[in-house]
């Protein structure tokens, strides 16, 4: 009886022990690694490192290139909270109505989330081009010649034209949330609401917005992890070079293997961490009371 009782405790855990096994290898080893590499001085991968304490976080908060990396990827945040939010949301109700087409509208609608960022970004990259790009010739077509601009070459524009991009395929990922949240909305409390005479905006504001609580909560958590990482974009459309368009994850990039400063990178790197897991434990934790309270 006892061994059949260890059995049973030990199951579980065989079958967890490749992935965790995975993820101690891929994950949890590169961020101490991360935070080590933070404290010390090591120009390159060949020779030694000097230990330095907490000086490449002092030089991180005196560094100007690293305040806009921050500030850009605030307007990143905001934007991805700001815009897909809502409009995944208008449109996830749009396409919750049955009607003929539905489901191919929803598909083609889907299609971004399909591509990878390698392909959005080339794309995109062609859209914006200032001679020859579809953005451009159609406004010139409009006759709106000042309308015109360097896209992804004049330090003003780049940023926003960086972020439409990733709000552009954002905005799907957001409308599936919600339309799996709308399908828990029971029908019931929608046709008692109307029977009781509210309209249309009161049954949506207080029937449901409140039982889409869920899933706005994974919606925009998710949506501020992803504009801390963006790096995809940024990366293929830019190739790290654009100064003005920098967050910090591709900061990270250049200043570990294009200036082979891997202790600076190592600090950008654990700053992103940090402010990301803070994002996790809001989350999870939310997700925790939320799951007791049922």
């Amino acid at each position: 009886m006892t061994l059949r009782i260890h059995k049973d405790r030990l199951l579980p855990w065989a079958f967890l022990a490749l992935p965790l096994t995975m993820y101690l290898i891929w994950v949890i080893i590169p961020v101490l690694q991360s935070l080590l590499f933070s404290l010390t001085y090591r120009d390159t991968i060949m020779y030694g490192q000097k230990f330095i304490g907490l000086a490449n976080f002092v030089r991180l908060f005196q560094d100007p290139q690293f305040h806009l990396a921050l500030w850009n990827n605030l307007i990143w945040l905001v934007f991805f909270v700001g815009i897909p939010i809502p409009l995944g949301l208008g449109i996830a109700m749009l396409f919750n109505q049955d009607y003929p087409g539905a489901r191919l509208y929803k598909t083609l609608f889907y299609v971004p989330m399909t591509l990878s960022f390698a392909v959005i970004g080339t794309i995109w990259a062609w859209i914006y081009h200032p001679d020859f790009g579809a953005l451009n010739t159609f406004l010139r077509a409009a006759h709106l010649d000042s309308w015109a601009k360097q896209w992804l070459g004049d330090k003003r524009y780049m940023t926003m034209a960086l972020v439409f991009v990733g709000v552009w395929r954002q905005v799907p990922y957001v409308m599936i949330l919600y339309l799996a949240g709308l399908k828990n909305v029971p029908e019931e409390l929608v046709e008692a609401a109307m029977i009781d005479g509210a309209n249309w905006g009161q049954r949506f504001r207080n029937v449901i917005i409140p039982m889409l609580a869920p899933a706005t909560v994974v919606a925009v958590t998710i949506s501020i992890i992803d504009s801390l990482r963006s790096f995809d974009i940024v990366y293929v459309m830019t190739n790290t070079k654009a100064r003005a368009a920098e967050v910090l994850a591709s900061y990270m990039y250049s200043s570990a293997f294009h200036y082979q400063d891997y202790g600076y990178g190592s600090a950008i790197a654990v700053i992103q961490f940090l402010i990301t897991f803070g994002f996790i434990v809001v989350y999870v934790s939310n997700t925790l009371k939320n799951e007791l309270q049922r």
